[in-house]
């Protein structure tokens, strides 16, 4: 079971500059919440990152916290460009719209068993 959000985020070279004035910016992102064994594990395609909690609460605040500090650290790092476009980003101007999921489904496959 995950649960997904729908997003139409843009970021811009004034939400880039919020980041880095560490004052509050509103956006969505796809996010894939699930449960193995014991932890919850939070994972978006847009960014490639996961983090993992004790509580879906716990992993949603851990997300949201590496989510920031992703951010911090490629604009600190001037890298923004760089890494968005390897990830699939598409950048019109000044502003960047990361990959839209298109869909999202669970695949039953059969594999020969080996040793």
């Amino acid at each position: 079971m995950f649960a997904r959000s729908t997003y139409d985020l843009v970021i811009t070279s004034h939400f880039v500059s919020l980041i880095l004035m560490h004052k509050n910016v509103n956006f969505s992102l796809p996010v894939m919440i699930t449960k193995q064994n014991k932890r919850f594990v939070a994972y978006t395609p847009a960014l490639d990152i996961a983090t993992s909690g004790k509580t879906e609460k716990e992993v949603k605040k851990r997300f949201s916290e590496i989510v920031k500090l992703f951010l911090e650290e490629i604009i600190e790092a001037g890298t923004v460009s760089d890494v968005l476009t390897e990830l699939g980003w598409k950048k019109e101007k000044e502003s960047w719209t990361p990959p839209r999921v298109v869909s999202s489904l669970a695949l039953s496959l059969q594999v020969r068993a080996f040793a």
